[in-house]
C-alpha cells in the first residue's frame, strides 16, 4: 500500500529550542540539532491519523548554531493521582543551555498501518494542505512547550548550514510496550548540516507508536474533499 513517493518536507523555525541531551541529569544542555523524536512530535502536531505513522528520514540545520543560557524554575517531582503538592516546596532553579534563532528542514515518510483502507496519497495531500494553511491540532514546539515552533512549506534550494559534528548518543524514540516504556538510542552524526536517521531503526523492534495518552491531543482532521496528489 506504500508506493515510493518523494519525501514530504516542511520548514520549521523558532526563536528558541532545547533538545536535551540524556547524559545531563540536572542541567539541561541541548543538542545542536533537533532529535528524530522531536521532529515526529512536531509532524504529528500538524497532521496525524490512527492508520498512519511518521518516519523521519533527514533533519537539515538551516541556520548557524547559537547557544544561550537561561535560569528556569522547575519542580522536583510530579503530582500522582489525586494527591497534589505545593509547588513552592519542591521548586528548584536549573540552568538551561538552549538554542536561539533556529531553522530546520524535516524530511519524512508517511507509512500506512495494516488496518488502513485509503491510499497513502490521501494523507500526503492532507498534510501538504495543512502546512500551506498553517493548520495544526495543537501548537508545535521545539523540545520544550514554551519554545513555540512556526512551520511553513519548504523553500527549494535553501542549502543546509555547513556543519559537521559527532553528536554522540541521541534519543531515537520511545517504544510503548506492555512492560513499560523503553527508550531507544543511536549514534548520531551531523554531516554538512544534515542529520540522517538510519533506516534500520524503523525495522526492529516495531516502529515507535504514540504513547497511551497522546491520541487524546489529536482530534480527527476533517476528510479531504479536494483531489489528491502524490
Amino acid at each position: 500500500m506504500n508506493a515510493p513517493f518523494p519525501l514530504l518536507t516542511v520548514k520549521v523555525t523558532g526563536d528558541y529550542a532545547c533538545f536535551t541531551r540524556p547524559e545531563f541529569k540536572v542541567e539541561r544542555v541541548s543538542y545542536s540539532v533537533m532529535t528524530p523524536s522531536a521532529a515526529r512530535g512536531l509532524l504529528e502536531a500538524i497532521f496525524w491519523k490512527p492508520e498512519m505513522e511518521w518516519r523521519v528520514r533527514e533533519i537539515h540545520v538551516l541556520k548557524s548554531v547559537r547557544h544561550f543560557s537561561i535560569l528556569r524554575n522547575e519542580v522536583n517531582q510530579r503530582s500522582s493521582g489525586k494527591e497534589g503538592f505545593l509547588i513552592t516546596e519542591h521548586r528548584a532553579q536549573r540552568h538551561t543551555l538552549a538554542l536561539r534563532d533556529v531553522a530546520y528542514r524535516i524530511k519524512a515518510d508517511i507509512v500506512l498501518r495494516p488496518h488502513a483502507t485509503d491510499a497513502v496519497e490521501k494523507y500526503r495531500d492532507q498534510f501538504r494542505r495543512r502546512v500551506e494553511r498553517g493548520q495544526a491540532f495543537h501548537r508545535p514546539y521545539l523540545g520544550c512547550r514554551e519554545f513555540a515552533a512556526h512551520f511553513e512549506p519548504d523553500i527549494p534550494g535553501e542549502a543546509p548550514f555547513d556543519l559537521t559534528e559527532d553528536l554522540g548518543l541521541m534519543l531515537f524514540d520511545l517504544d510503548y510496550q506492555l512492560s513499560g516504556v523503553q527508550p531507544r538510542f543511536f549514534n548520531a552524526r551531523l554531516v554538512r548540516g544534515v542529520l540522517t536517521v538510519p533506516p534500520h531503526l524503523y525495522e526492529t523492534p516495531e516502529a515507535p507508536t504514540s504513547g497511551p495518552d497522546e491520541p487524546s491531543e489529536r482530534p480527527a482532521a476533517p476528510e479531504a474533499k479536494e483531489g489528491v496528489a502524490p
